[in-house]
C-alpha cells in the first residue's frame, strides 16, 4: 500500500484541501492519502488554532465520502515539537508493509532544506509536490533568494504533480467567519455546519 502524508493543522480544513489531496490519490502514483492533522505545539502561542479533537473531527466530516482520504491523528501521539522525519520513522515501523510519501506545495520544497534530515527524507521518501502561487515558505515568510537557488525539482524523489493551483487559506476563511462573512462555498457542507454550530472562530 502506498500512502501520501499531507500534514496541515487543517484549521479549518476547506475545499481547496479536498482538491489537492483527491487529485494526488486520483493522480499520482500512490493508493491514499492520509490527512495528517498537526498537534498544537505546547511551546507555541495558540492564537486561533482550535483544539487538536475539533479539528480532526472536522477532517473526518470533511473526508468520510472518500474512499482514498483518510483522516491521521498520528502526531497526536508524537511528543511535542515533533518533526516530519520523526513522524515518518514512526509510521514506518508501525506499518513496515506500508510505502509512505509526502504531498507538498512548491513553496514547502523550496524550503525543505531547512527541514531537519531533509536528506534522510529524500533517501527513503518520495514527494509528490503540488504548485502554488505564492512565494512564500510554510511560516508564511518570503523565500530568500538563497532559497529560491536551493531546488529540489530535478531530485529523483520529487515528482510535480500537474494539480489544479487552489490559493484558498485558513487564515482567510477563520478572518471572514470572525467578520459575519458568508465562507460556506469555501468549505465541505458538515465542516461548515460544525463550525456554525460550535460558533468556531466567530471571536
Amino acid at each position: 500500500m502506498k500512502i501520501g502524508l499531507y500534514f496541515g493543522t487543517f484549521n479549518p480544513i476547506h475545499i481547496g484541501h479536498l482538491i489537492i489531496a483527491n487529485h494526488m490519490a486520483e493522480h499520482a502514483d500512490i493508493d491514499q492519502v492520509w490527512m495528517v492533522v498537526t498537534p498544537h505545539n505546547p511551546l507555541k502561542k495558540k492564537n486561533t488554532l482550535l483544539e487538536d479533537y475539533h479539528r480532526l473531527q472536522m477532517v473526518h466530516l470533511a473526508t468520510e465520502d472518500y474512499l482514498k482520504i483518510k483522516p491521521s491523528d498520528i502526531e497526536f501521539k508524537l511528543s511535542q515539537p515533533n518533526y516530519t522525519i520523526n513522524t515518518l520513522v514512526h509510521l514506518q515501523e508501525k506499518y513496515p508493509n506500508y510505502e509512505f510519501s509526502l504531498i507538498m506545495g512548491e513553496d514547502n520544497l523550496r524550503s525543505l532544506y531547512k527541514w531537519k534530515n531533509y536528506e534522510a527524507i529524500l533517501a527513503h521518501h518520495e514527494i509528490y509536490v503540488y504548485p502554488r502561487l505564492e512565494n512564500k515558505d510554510q511560516t508564511g515568510e518570503a523565500i530568500s533568494s538563497e532559497a529560491e537557488n536551493t531546488t529540489f525539482n530535478n531530485h529523483p524523489k520529487t515528482h510535480l504533480i500537474d494539480a489544479p493551483v487552489v490559493e484558498i487559506s485558513s487564515s482567510f476563511i477563520r478572518d471572514n467567519i470572525k467578520k459575519g462573512k458568508n465562507v460556506q462555498p469555501l468549505l465541505p457542507a458538515k465542516v461548515w455546519e460544525c463550525i456554525d454550530h460550535n460558533n468556531f472562530y466567530k471571536k
